[in-house]
C-alpha cells in the first residue's frame, strides 16, 4: 500500500542544543565548513548516510545521542561559538552598509534556486546562478529579498536504462523535511496568497521561507487544501507541464511573488523593495502586479508604468529566441480580460507590452524589457547577441545603441572551491576572497603545495566517481559480481577532463565523439593518457538530448575505454562540486555564440583547473591566450556537420599536442612546472573576475543603485514626477512624427580636410509643438563603410541657437576631424529628459531623409 500523504516529524532538541535548529535552518551552513564540521560531529556515520543534509540528520539522530551531546561541554562550547558566529554574520555591517544612497531593499525573482543539494529546487545554470547571487548578496550585506516557487517534485532525478537511455524520476519532497518554515500571520495562521483565474477559479498559495544567510527566500506553494486538483499541481514540477501549466506557474511567481513580498514586509517590518530584479521572462508578470497596485492608488496606467519601469531591472539569460517563453495572445487575454480583468489595468495595454513580430504570440522577454528601464545580458558577448536579437524593439537605432548592457556572471567561491584551497587562501592570502584583492600573491605559493592539493582533489573525484558509477550500473540491472572492473576505473594520476552541463543540442555533448577512434587513441595513449568524466541531464521532453546521452553512454560502455571515460547520471550540486574541484581541465564546446555565459568553467578555474573552451560566453572576454586554451571556431562554415568535424579536429589536436604535453612534462622533482605556471596565471588573471562578489558589486553600482534613485525620483511628492514624466512622454510620442531634420550646413574646412581641423555644423530642426529642451540633437561622425554607413560612430551634442517664428529651431556644434581616411557625418534628433536612462529608451529618432554632409574625399 502507498501512503496518500507524507510528512516529516521533526525531532525535539534538548534546550542545551536549541542553537542546532538555528544553524540548520540558515542555509549559510552550505558554504560554511566549520558549521558542517559541527553537524558531522553529531553523528559521523549518519552524516555520511544522509548525504550531508543537516535537516535529515536531525530527523534521524536518536534521543540517546542528543542527550549525550547535551551533556558534552566541549560540543556545547563549539555549538555556542558557531551560533555566535552566525549571529555576528547576520547583523554586522558589511560592504553594502558603507554605500551612500543605496537601495533599502531589492526584490530578486527567479523560477529556480540552486542553494544546496538538500534543497533541490533547480535544474541548471539559471538556478545555480540565482543561488550564488543570493549567497554573494548575503556575504556583502546586500538587502535582497528573493522570490521563487516551491516545487513538490523538484526537477527530476536521472538514471539510465540498460540501453543507456535517460530515465526520469520525480520523488515527492516534503517541505517539512527541508530547511524551510512557513510564513505566518502574527496570530499564527499561514499567509495565503490568492490570484483570480478565469471562470471564477482562484489559485491559492502558501509561502515557505528559506534563510540564505542574511537573505530571506520566499517560495510559493500551491499544494494547499483550498485549491482544486489542477491548481494544487501548479507547483508540482520545475519546467513541467504544458503551456497552460507554465502560464499558471509564471502568474504565481510574478503576481503572487509581489503579493508574498508585501505580506512578508508587513509582518516582519522589512523595508519594501525599491528595486525589482526580474530574471528572464518567467517572472515578468510582477510588473503588471505593481502597475495594478499603483493604478488602484490613483495613478493612470501610463504614470504607473513609468514608476514601475524606473525601479525594475531585467536580466536576459538566453541567446536564442527558442529559449524565451511565448504564450498565445488569446490565453493572456483570457487571463487578464473579460470577467477576470483588473479594473484599472486594461487588457489591451497588457497585450501591447508583450507584442512581438508574430501577432498571435505574447512574448514574456519583450514584456520584461518594456517594463524595465535597465536591461542586461550575462556576458559581454551575450550583451552583443541580445542587442541584435531585440533590436526591433528600438527601430532606427544602430545595434550598438540598443539599451541592453551586460554584467558577466560570477560564482560563489565558498560554495564551489575545495576546502583545501579555501584554507590555503585563508592562511596565505587572507584578503583574496573577502575583498577580491591580492591575487598576484598566488605566484608566491609553492608549486608543490598547489599540486599536492590538486592531486588530493583529483583522487577524491576518482573515488566519488567510482561509487556513483557502481550505483548507476546496479540501477541498470548489473549484478555486484560483474562490477569488479569499476575498482580500476579512472586513475588519480591521469590527466582528467570534465564536461558537465545541461544537454540541449547547441552545447554539443557528443562533439568529442566526432571521430571515435581518435578519441580512443587519446584516452588510451601509452605515455599521455586522458580520462573524461561526463554528466548532464536532458529536458524530459527533449528526445534529441536523450539520444545524445545514449550515444555517449554507449561509447563509455565499451570494454576497451570504460576505465577512461565515464558518464555519471543525476548531475546535481554535489556531483558538480566534485567535478569542478577534481578535474584538471574543464571542457566546453558550445556552438558559438549560443552560450550566454556559462559558469562551471569559472568554478574549475578557482580550483586550479584550466579551461579548454570555445570562445563563447564569459570565456570570450577573459581568455588571454595563456590562462587556458581556446578551441578554434569555424564560424563561416554553414554546413553544421562540417563545422562540427573541423572544431572536433581542433579539439583533438589541442588535447594531444598542447594539453597532454604540458600536463605530462615533469621536472626532476616530478612537478609539471609549465602546467603549474598556467594554473597560477589562471588564478591570478581570472580569480578576481569570476567571483560572484564582483558580479554583485557590478549589479549594485551599475543597476540597483541607479534604479533605486530613479524609483525615488519618480515616487517623490506623491508620484508627481511620475505624472509629469508620463505626460512628457505622451506629448513627445504624439508630436514625434512632426520632428524633422530640415537642413544641415557645414563650414570650417576647405576642399582638402586635414586631421586636426574642425567641422562646424548648423542644423535646422522642425520640432512641431516640442521645445528645444525636449530633444537632444547630435552629430554622429566617424569612419564610413562602402555604402556610406557610419561604423561605430562618435557623437557630438549640438547646442540650441534660437527658434524662428515658424517654429524651426537651430542647433550648432563642432565635429573634430581626428582620424585619417574615409570620414562621414550626419545629424540626428532623439527625445531628451533627465529621467531617461538611455538615448534609445523611447525608441524615437529623427534623421535626415537623405544623407547629408557626407565628405567625398578622405582626410589627410
Amino acid at each position: 500500500m502507498r501512503a496518500i500523504r507524507r510528512f516529516t516529524v521533526r525531532t525535539v532538541l534538548p534546550a542545551e542544543l536549541a542553537a542546532l535548529g538555528e544553524l540548520v535552518h540558515n542555509l549559510r551552513w552550505s558554504w560554511h565548513p566549520e558549521t558542517m564540521d559541527l553537524f558531522a560531529e553529531v553523528d559521523p556515520v549518519l552524516w555520511e548516510r544522509v548525504g550531508h543534509d543537516p535537516v535529515a540528520l536531525l530527523g534521524a539522530v536518536g534521543p540517546d545521542r542528543l542527550a549525550e551531546l547535551a551533556a558534552d561541554r566541549r560540543f556545547r562550547r563549539r555549538l555556542a561559538d558557531a551560533a555566535d558566529d552566525l549571529r555576528e554574520y547576520m547583523t554586522a555591517p558589511r560592504w553594502y552598509q558603507t554605500l551612500p544612497d543605496a537601495a533599502r531593499a531589492i526584490a530578486y525573482f527567479s523560477p529556480e534556486y540552486g542553494i544546496a543539494a538538500a534543497l533541490p529546487q533547480y535544474s541548471g545554470g539559471l538556478g545555480i546562478l540565482a543561488g550564488d547571487h543570493l549567497k554573494a548578496a548575503s556575504d556583502l550585506g546586500v538587502p535582497i529579498l528573493a522570490v521563487g516557487l516551491l516545487y513538490r517534485h523538484g526537477y527530476f532525478t536521472q538514471s539510465l536504462s540498460p540501453e543507456g537511455w535517460q530515465l526520469e524520476h520525480y520523488p515527492s519532497l516534503d517541505a517539512g523535511g527541508l530547511p524551510l518554515s512557513l510564513l505566518k500571520e502574527p496570530g499564527g495562521a499561514p499567509v495565503k496568497i490568492r490570484i483570480s483565474l478565469p471562470d471564477d477559479r482562484v489559485l491559492h498559495a502558501q509561502v515557505w521561507m528559506a534563510q540564505v544567510g542574511r537573505v530571506p527566500l520566499l517560495l510559493l506553494d500551491s499544494d494547499v487544501a483550498e485549491n482544486d486538483s489542477a491548481a494544487r499541481d501548479v507547483t508540482d514540477r520545475l519546467y513541467g507541464g504544458g503551456t497552460d501549466h507554465r502560464l499558471m506557474q509564471e502568474l504565481l511567481l510574478g503576481v503572487g511573488g509581489v503579493r508574498a513580498i508585501r505580506a512578508f514586509c508587513r509582518i516582519t517590518g522589512n523595508p519594501d523593495p525599491e528595486v525589482f530584479h526580474t530574471n528572464e521572462g518567467h517572472a515578468g508578470f510582477l510588473g503588471l502586479e505593481r502597475i495594478r497596485e499603483l493604478t488602484e492608488s490613483r495613478l493612470s496606467f501610463d504614470e504607473a508604468l513609468e514608476a514601475v519601469r524606473a525601479g525594475t531591472v531585467f536580466t536576459t539569460h538566453t541567446p536564442v529566441p527558442a529559449g524565451i517563453d511565448r504564450f498565445p495572445v488569446d490565453m493572456i487575454a483570457r487571463q487578464f480580460g473579460g470577467g477576470n480583468a483588473w479594473p484599472t489595468v486594461p487588457v489591451e495595454r497588457i497585450l501591447e507590452l508583450g507584442a512581438e513580430a508574430d501577432p498571435g504570440r505574447f512574448n514574456m522577454a519583450v514584456m520584461g524589457m518594456r517594463l524595465a528601464q535597465r536591461v542586461n545580458g550575462v556576458s559581454e558577448l551575450h550583451g552583443e547577441v541580445s542587442r541584435d536579437m531585440f533590436k526591433d524593439l528600438w527601430p532606427g537605432f544602430d545595434v550598438d545603441e540598443v539599451p541592453i548592457g551586460s554584467i558577466t556572471n560570477g560564482v560563489h567561491a565558498p560554495t564551489w572551491v575545495g576546502r583545501e584551497f579555501m584554507e590555503l587562501a585563508g592562511r596565505e592570502l587572507p584578503s583574496l576572497l573577502e575583498r577580491a584583492r591580492g591575487w598576484e600573491g598566488v605566484q608566491k605559493i609553492s608549486d608543490a603545495e598547489i599540486w599536492e592539493i590538486r592531486r588530493e582533489l583529483r583522487g577524491r573525484l576518482v573515488e566519488g566517481a567510482r561509487a556513483r558509477l557502481r550505483q548507476s550500473w546496479l540501477d541498470r540491472g548489473a549484478s555486484p559480481a560483474e562490477l569488479g572492473w569499476i575498482d580500476d576505473v579512472l586513475d588519480p594520476e591521469v590527466l582528467t577532463i570534465g564536461f558537465a552541463r545541461r544537454v540541449p543540442s547547441y552545447k554539443r555533448l557528443t562533439l568529442m565523439l566526432s571521430d571515435p577512434e581518435r578519441l580512443s587513441e587519446l584516452l588510451l595513449h601509452p605515455d599521455k593518457p586522458v580520462q573524461i568524466l561526463i554528466a548532464g541531464k536532458a529536458h524530459p521532453a527533449d528526445e534529441g538530448g536523450k539520444k545524445l546521452i545514449q550515444q555517449i553512454v554507449k561509447f563509455a560502455d565499451r570494454a576497451d575505454v570504460r576505465h577512461r571515460i565515464v558518464f555519471l547520471p543525476d548531475y546535481d550540486m554535489a556531483l558538480a562540486q566534485l567535478l569542478v574541484q577534481g578535474c584538471d581541465v574543464w571542457l566546453n564546446n558550445p556552438l558559438r555564440p549560443l552560450e550566454a555565459s556559462g559558469t562551471s568553467g569559472m568554478k574549475s578555474a578557482l580550483n586550479g583547473g584550466l579551461n579548454l573552451s570555445i570562445r563563447d560566453g564569459w570565456w570570450d572576454e577573459w581568455y588571454d591566450g595563456t590562462n587556458g586554451w581556446a578551441i578554434p571556431t569555424a564560424d563561416g562554415v554553414t554546413d553544421p556537420d562540417r563545422r562540427d568535424e573541423l572544431e572536433a579536429t581542433a579539439l583533438y589536436d589541442l588535447i594531444e599536442h598542447e594539453v597532454a604535453d604540458r600536463f605530462y612534462d615533469r621536472a626532476a622533482d616530478g612537478l609539471p612546472r609549465r602546467w603549474m605556471e598556467m594554473v597560477k596565471h589562471t588564478l591570478t588573471s581570472l580569480g578576481p573576475k569570476v567571483l560572484a562578489g564582483r558580479m554583485l558589486r557590478d549589479y549594485v553600482v551599475g543597476l540597483y543603485t541607479p534604479a533605486a534613485r530613479a524609483a525615488r525620483a519618480l515616487s517623490a511628492d506623491g508620484y508627481a514626477p511620475a505624472r509629469a514624466f508620463a505626460d512628457w512622454r505622451l506629448k513627445v510620442t504624439k508630436e514625434w512624427p512632426g520632428v524633422r531634420v530640415e537642413h544641415v550646413e557645414a563650414s570650417g574646412v576647405g576642399d582638402t580636410p586635414e586631421v586636426g581641423a574642425s567641422l562646424e555644423l548648423r542644423a535646422t530642426i522642425t520640432l512641431g509643438d516640442l521645445e528645444p529642451g525636449d530633444v537632444l540633437v547630435e552629430a554622429a561622425y566617424g569612419r564610413v563603410g562602402p555604402h556610406d554607413e557610419l561604423i561605430h560612430p562618435e557623437y557630438a551634442e549640438l547646442t540650441a541657437a534660437g527658434v524662428d517664428d515658424d517654429g524651426r529651431a537651430h542647433f550648432t556644434g563642432v565635429v573634430p576631424l581626428g582620424r585619417t581616411g574615409a570620414f562621414g557625418y550626419t545629424v540626428r534628433v532623439v527625445p531628451h529628459h533627465p529621467l531617461v536612462a538611455a538615448r534609445a529608451e523611447l525608441g524615437l529618432i529623427a534623421v535626415p531623409e537623405e544623407p547629408v554632409g557626407m565628405t567625398n574625399g578622405t582626410l589627410r
